[in-house]
Formats: structure tokens, C-alpha cells, sequence
């Protein structure tokens, strides 16, 4: 059974709901070689809200925070896609290090992927599915994924920290 998860809008949230949701995301932590890949958790979700394609989420599992997680309209070619605009980019996806290897990372990309599809319909963008790169070197991940829903593409080389499957789910 999938855990409970919950992903919370942070540009949905007025003021202090977003200070307190922020303050727990700079508590969240990396597991070793993970900033590499993924950056600061709070420097992530503060460029989410400053750019408006970027939709930045919270992770929330047992009542406190438990990643992050940002969805991104007319940006799929960072991960490989053919075109910018068929997919959401699912980017900067963590789970805190004390978290992990509990099944949190495959049900929020689960939710992430229905997320991105109600954005699609309020938003008309067209999309029909999230895509992402995952390190090759990261199978953990790529497992998490797959259980997910998502489908291995293939091998994209365009990525800084190497070379990247890219996955996509379908909505």
C-alpha cells in the first residue's frame, strides 16, 4: 500500500501559510551525493515562485514535510522530450534523507503527474503527460518512477550531471 501523501501548492498559499511551509522545507535534508543532482530545497522552491512557469510543491506525508517538488510548463527539453511544450517538466524532486526507502517519492510523483493534470485543465496548456531526467546513476530513483507509472524513454546525454533517462507518464 502507497503511503499518504500531499502536495501543497506553495503559490496558492497566502503569506504566512508559504513562510511556514518554506520554513520546514529549509529543515528538510540531502542524503549524501544527493546536491549534486538536486540543489538546496529551499533555494529551489524560492526560484519555483519567482519564475511564473515554475509550480512549486511541498511534499507533505504524516503532517510535516517530506520533499519538494516543482512542476514546469514549456521546459520538457531539459529532460530530453522532443518538444517544450507537450509535458510538464517534473524538476527539482527530493525527498528528505530521513524519509526515504518509505515509498513517499513514487506516491508523490504519483500525485504529481494528477497535479499536473488539473493544472493542464484549468490552465488549457495543452499538455498530456510529465516528463523527467533521472540520473542513470541513480536506480533507486529510476525504480521509484517506474512504479510510478512512468516509462523509460531512453538515454538523453544534454544533462551537467550526466547521463539521464528520460521518463514520461502519461495523464
Amino acid at each position: 500500500m502507497s503511503p499518504d501523501v500531499w502536495l501543497i501548492p506553495l503559490r496558492d498559499l497566502d503569506a504566512d501559510a508559504r513562510a511556514i511551509h518554506l520554513g520546514a522545507v529549509a529543515e528538510l535534508e540531502l542524503a549524501p551525493g544527493q546536491q549534486e543532482f538536486v540543489g538546496d530545497p529551499l533555494r529551489m522552491m524560492l526560484a519555483g515562485l519567482e519564475d511564473g512557469s515554475r509550480r512549486p510543491y511541498v511534499v507533505e506525508a504524516g503532517g510535516r514535510a517530506a520533499g519538494v517538488l516543482t512542476l514546469q510548463s514549456g521546459a520538457a527539453r531539459l529532460a530530453g522530450w522532443p518538444d517544450d511544450d507537450s509535458a510538464w517538466l517534473l524538476r527539482g524532486f527530493l525527498i528528505d534523507r530521513r524519509r526515504q526507502g518509505q515509498g513517499l517519492g513514487q506516491a508523490a510523483a504519483s500525485a504529481a503527474v494528477a497535479a499536473a493534470a488539473k493544472l493542464t485543465a484549468r490552465l488549457g496548456g495543452g499538455q498530456t503527460g510529465v516528463v523527467l531526467s533521472v540520473n542513470q546513476s541513480n536506480p533507486a530513483g529510476q525504480g521509484a518512477y517506474l512504479k510510478a507509472g512512468f516509462v523509460d524513454k531512453g538515454l538523453y546525454l544534454g544533462s551537467e550531471t550526466g547521463p539521464q533517462r528520460t521518463m514520461y507518464a502519461p495523464f
